[in-house]
């Protein structure tokens, strides 16, 4: 996997997937259009060449960048594309574009007809992370995926695991990924989806279908992101 930086995109195909939530024990089925997605999470070489910042707490080029929050994950989609020559798929109100706005995730548009980078939706995610199969894991976890078992307590470079069917690394493990997704309105406000599990995550925490929120200004060093681009290849 020499020379990932988490720029590469991969062909998802178009598709239906079944969400669910442990804590309401609800499910809802949610259609997904084709779209690209980031063969890895993206790594500190990259966000530093497009940002100049190295936010991580470990340092390592092809390390997934960490410590950055929601915010900083939706800024760097606008930059990436401003520097790939894409219209930029958010539109920031009130400062958020410098700050962090309103601090919950309100201060910020989605123009879903631009063609730059941005964050998947968690259905987007969890479809991708599937690539069609149907447990928990696309494979034997040890294989797959870098976790409490076996990461020695550290962060590890993108793709030293085996990627899922549809060619994606890391998609469990490693680090926990930013979505668009408002994880629930009603009881947590603005809170974001996070989604495939961390380098310090038991086994149970790295599924397919797990889900974690967080505010979006959070920062901590097991959770990154990966892009994804609209439309088929």
């Amino acid at each position: 996997m020499d020379g990932m930086t988490g720029h590469e995109l991969v062909p998802v195909p178009g598709g239906r997937v079944t969400l669910s939530d442990r804590r309401t024990q609800r499910s809802w089925a949610v259609d997904v259009a084709p779209y690209r997605l980031g063969a890895v999470p993206v790594t500190q070489a990259l966000y530093a060449r497009v940002t100049g910042e190295r936010p991580s707490t470990a340092r390592g080029d092809r390390l997934p960048v960490e410590g950055v929050s929601w915010w900083d994950a939706a800024r760097f989609c606008n930059a990436l594309s401003l520097r790939d020559g894409l219209a930029p798929v958010y539109r920031f109100r009130d400062g958020a574009a410098d700050g962090d706005g309103d601090g919950d995730g309100g201060g910020v548009d989605r123009d879903r007809s631009a063609d730059g980078y941005r964050l998947p939706t968690e259905a987007e995610w969890e479809h991708a992370c599937r690539a069609g199969t149907a447990g928990p894991h696309y494979g034997p976890l040890d294989e797959i995926a870098w976790y409490r078992g076996n990461s020695d307590g550290r962060i590890r470079e993108v793709g030293g695991k085996l990627p899922n069917p549809w060619g994606l690394y890391d998609m469990l493990g490693n680090v926990w990924n930013w979505c668009w997704d408002v994880y629930d309105a009603e009881v947590y406000g603005g809170y974001r989806v996070l989604r495939g599990g961390g380098w310090f995550d038991e086994h149970w925490s790295c599924r397919a279908s797990a889900r974690r929120r967080s505010h979006p200004a959070f920062r901590v060093d097991d959770v990154g992101f990966r892009v994804a681009r609209s439309g088929a290849l």
